[in-house]
């Protein structure tokens, strides 16, 4: 019989450490679980988060091309307020202030649909492609190739004033009058 007892004894000792394994078992899974959810949570927050930021950025870029076209037209309707934004390096009529101007603000207009996702780089660059047609377009780009140069160069105007640069250059080169098909158009982005 002593030995029937310990036989017993010895299963529900088993069997105790068998329950309490399944125990630390469960509540180990139990944590992961509610710890994956957390972090579900967490990364659905974040992913939130980031896509808010990527709209204000947006909207910010909107709201400051809003700006940039009212002062813009506010110096193409006054003269007097044109003559501040007269930075060239040779004096420039009047007349030729306000093309000037809209110049600035149709290529301003086409960065800003570029950097808002509007239009893609290859898109930006057939816009260029056609303005650069424009004698008076093409004067107003040379004219402000100085402040073209104060740009960093990493910036999405720098490079996209570099591709400018060389499509005009091709442009000017070329022995055809041809010029849809002049230039290799940038790779998709």
């Amino acid at each position: 019989m002593a030995t029937q007892k310990r036989g017993v004894r010895g299963l529900s000792a088993v069997a105790a450490v068998a329950a309490v394994g399944t125990g630390i078992v469960t509540g180990v899974l139990t944590t992961l679980a509610t710890q994956r959810q957390a972090l579900g949570s967490l990364r659905a927050r974040i992913e939130h988060l980031e896509e808010t930021e990527r709209n204000q950025s947006l909207a910010n870029i909107a709201q400051q091309q809003r700006l940039h076209l009212d002062l813009l037209s506010k110096a193409m309707d006054d003269p007097e307020l044109a003559e501040v934004l007269d930075t060239y390096e040779e004096t420039v009529p009047p007349g030729k202030q306000r093309q000037f101007l809209f110049a600035n603000a149709l290529y301003t207009n086409a960065l800003c649909y570029y950097r808002i996702g509007n239009i893609t780089r290859e898109e930006f660059y057939g816009f260029a492609r056609g303005i650069l047609q424009n004698p008076i377009f093409r004067e107003y780009w040379y004219a402000t190739r100085p402040h073209r140069a104060t740009l960093i160069d990493t910036s999405d105007e720098a490079e996209l004033g570099r591709m400018v640069d060389g499509l005009l250059r091709q442009l000017e080169e070329a022995d055809s009058d041809e010029w849809w098909v002049i230039g290799e158009p940038p790779a998709a982005d």
